[in-house]
């Protein structure tokens, strides 16, 4: 069994066990030996002290290039920009080493920094892990967003949590030879391991959250925790490495009750308690703002919006005050 864009596959190919076994033949630094004779990096506590920026998620500017993006970014007033390095995103992992760098000095050459990205990362034996985390490392981002686990009906909750278990442990090795750090999105859905952040604590729990943590997404928490969200983020607290500032609430239609995504302040999310329970853990960032309700495309990552760009330029203004008044 192997892993894939974040899904398990039973019964790989020879070729791709052999291109498996290869890639984790080819990293001498992973022993124990080496590892420990690597300079410990800067504590958890000092990761979060320095990373205060509140950044876009690019997605919701992928209608851009790298100089476009950065350079809206900035006159919106965000300090960073979660980065997409996955398929479809900003950056295609297979360019990843040409094009990330690129990315980057466009960004900083906007006074903004970039000290997270999102991927699809969850197999440490794929070879485009190392090219992500090495270059994303030698950029300077000190974090990485990784794909998503899932369920399926052919395998038992505890199996699938059993496989998922080492293969975190082994990023965690990827990661410390690489000087960065995962963060596990709680994505609310029936299909998503992490939505009811009890089974994301589970495999996390007894790993060095120097290398790998939660991002934790209040939106998700609140759909899928209800009134016990709070009791969730306090659970994997110790794991909270980035989080998320979004927004919804529950809307009718065709008699079924759904989420409908809003902007910050208009839904069911209590940003008072949350941001309190942020500020009292202690947890500075990097704060991700991310806008998935109905913006010409730009909610869905479209290279090319159907409205216009003024009216997304508008609401990522508002959400951004929204989220630094409520953080002051």
């Amino acid at each position: 069994m192997s892993l894939k864009n974040g899904e398990f596959v039973k019964n790989p190919s020879r070729r791709r066990l052999l291109r498996s076994a290869a890639a984790v033949a080819a990293w001498p630094l992973i022993s124990r030996a080496d590892l420990s004779a690597r300079p410990e990096p800067r504590s958890t506590e000092g990761r979060r002290a320095t990373n205060s920026s509140l950044c876009i998620f690019s997605k919701h500017l992928q209608w851009l290039d790298y100089r476009g993006m950065a350079q809206t970014a900035a006159e919106v007033g965000f300090d960073g920009i979660d980065l997409t390095v996955r398929p479809g995103g900003h950056v295609e992992p297979e360019r990843v080493r040409d094009d990330l760098p690129k990315a980057v000095r466009a960004i900083k050459e906007a006074g903004l920094d970039v000290p997270t990205i999102t991927t699809a990362i969850t197999d440490p034996r794929d070879k485009l892990t190392a090219d992500i985390l090495e270059t994303a490392s030698q950029s300077g981002i000190r974090y990485y967003r990784m794909g998503y686990y899932r369920y399926e009906d052919a395998r038992s909750i505890q199996q699938t949590l059993r496989e998922v278990r080492p293969a975190l442990r082994d990023l965690v090795e990827v990661n410390k030879q690489y000087d960065i750090s995962g963060t596990y999105q709680n994505h609310a859905g029936s299909r998503y391991v992490g939505a009811c952040i009890w089974d994301l604590y589970y495999v996390l729990k007894d790993l060095d959250a120097r290398w790998i943590g939660s991002q934790f997404d209040i939106r998700h928490a609140t759909v899928e925790g209800g009134t016990t969200w709070s009791v969730h983020f306090r659970l994997i607290r110790e794991y909270i490495n980035t989080l998320v500032a979004k927004d919804f609430r529950w809307a009718q239609t065709q008699g079924v009750w759904k989420p409908e995504n809003c902007p910050l302040g208009q839904g069911m999310v209590d940003f008072p308690q949350y941001l309190q329970m942020v500020k009292q853990a202690g947890l500075a960032g990097p704060f991700v703002l991310h806008l998935e309700y109905p913006l010409g495309g730009a909610e869905r990552g479209a290279r090319r919006l159907t409205g216009d760009k003024r009216q997304v330029i508008e609401a990522m203004r508002k959400d951004l005050q929204f989220l630094r008044k409520s953080l002051d």
